[in-house]
């Protein structure tokens, strides 16, 4: 699918379908494909976002909005149609539950049982589809493991260290029901696409940075400056991811979505890549947060930190195919902050 920009060899405009439009990712990969040439089918749930959305990305003739529930079978047949790919973006951000006398169960039927139906329901409209190449899904670095089953750290982390699904019901740290639903929805994703005969590649997104197009500041934003936010939910998420794989690993917003379509246009694009730009040590992303905040007089520490990063994250695979990141760690950091200030989450606090 690497015809150049905005079209195809035949002549016909390209058009690519992107669900949860209005998150962090879907819409800054809407503003990414958009500034491509493409056409857009944008998928949203909650009108009001999606009148933001348009707000922020201006009138682009090119660009189709439809409302789709994942829980709707059937919501997503229109939107696909005629598309060349799909991104599949959309997904749950909810980190916890409320306590329960029956936990496991609720989790799956609240948390677990919806995410799989709703990534089914998207997949079941490109499986109708005689136009759809491709699907790209979104994944999560949360979904593996820097560690071996001894608790030793892992050399190299790649796309098989997967972390096992029953060490997450087990332990249940931090987060543990979003990782839950992640690794349980790609796996039935995977086997849908297996059996369908679709052509389904995953991204794995590390921690994400950088300017953002929602009302509100993103999760995964908020998780990466609980160190002088002091947030407590977001610290401990923040503090699992660390214990987890040693380090965090950082990536920008503009190169994941760029990843995204990359993959999406990359003829022998196959299986699941792991997107990141470099794993900092605890220490170096509070440097780096100290260096560009405003309100860095408290430093929230982490229970656990580390002189070395334990294991390399490695994007070795997507590599090999011939991406490169554009932004470096103080890049990602800066940009993270300069919107968080310009938007009001971050007070600037005048030196004395």
């Amino acid at each position: 699918m690497e015809e150049g920009e905005g079209g195809s060899k035949s002549g016909e405009k390209i058009t690519y379908c992107v669900t949860g439009a209005t998150g962090y990712i879907g819409s800054w990969l809407v503003r990414s494909i958009l500034h491509r040439g493409y056409r857009i089918h944008a998928t949203f749930r909650d009108p009001a976002k999606s009148l933001h959305l348009i707000k922020m990305l201006g009138d682009y003739d090119q660009l189709r909005l439809f409302k789709a529930d994942l829980q709707e079978e059937g919501s997503f047949d229109e939107a696909v149609q005629g598309c060349n790919g799909v991104f599949h973006v959309a997904a749950s951000m909810d980190f916890n539950v409320p306590l329960s006398d029956d936990l496991d169960n609720y989790v799956h039927k609240e948390v677990i049982d919806p995410a799989i139906r709703g990534t089914l329901n998207v997949l079941k409209a490109c499986s109708k589809s005689d136009s759809v190449k491709r699907v790209v899904f979104t994944s999560s670095i949360s979904t593996m493991t820097a560690k071996e089953n001894t608790g030793n750290w892992k050399p190299v982390v790649d796309e098989s260290c997967k972390t096992p699904i029953d060490h997450v019901w087990n332990t249940k740290a931090s987060g543990w029901v979003y990782v839950l639903s992640k690794l349980l929805t790609e796996e039935a994703a995977i086997k849908f696409a297996k059996e369908n005969g679709i052509n389904l590649v995953s991204v794995i997104t590390t921690t994400v940075g950088g300017p953002f197009l929602t009302p509100s500041v993103p999760s995964s934003i908020q998780v990466l400056l609980s160190p002088i936010t002091g947030n407590s939910e977001f610290l401990r998420i923040l503090d699992s991811v660390n214990s987890r794989m040693g380090s965090i690993a950082l990536l920008h917003i503009e190169d994941i979505c760029s990843a995204h379509i990359f993959l999406m246009e990359h003829p022998r694009a196959e299986g699941p890549y792991i997107c990141s730009t470099q794993s900092v040590l605890i220490s170096e992303l509070i440097n780096h947060l100290i260096q560009e905040s405003p309100c860095s007089n408290n430093i929230y520490r982490l229970s656990e930190e580390y002189d070395s990063v334990p294991s390399m994250i490695s994007s070795k695979k997507l590599e090999d195919l011939g991406f490169a990141c554009k932004y470096g760690v103080g890049d990602i950091i800066k940009h993270t902050v300069q919107n968080c200030i310009e938007c009001g989450f971050l007070a600037l606090i005048e030196n004395q």
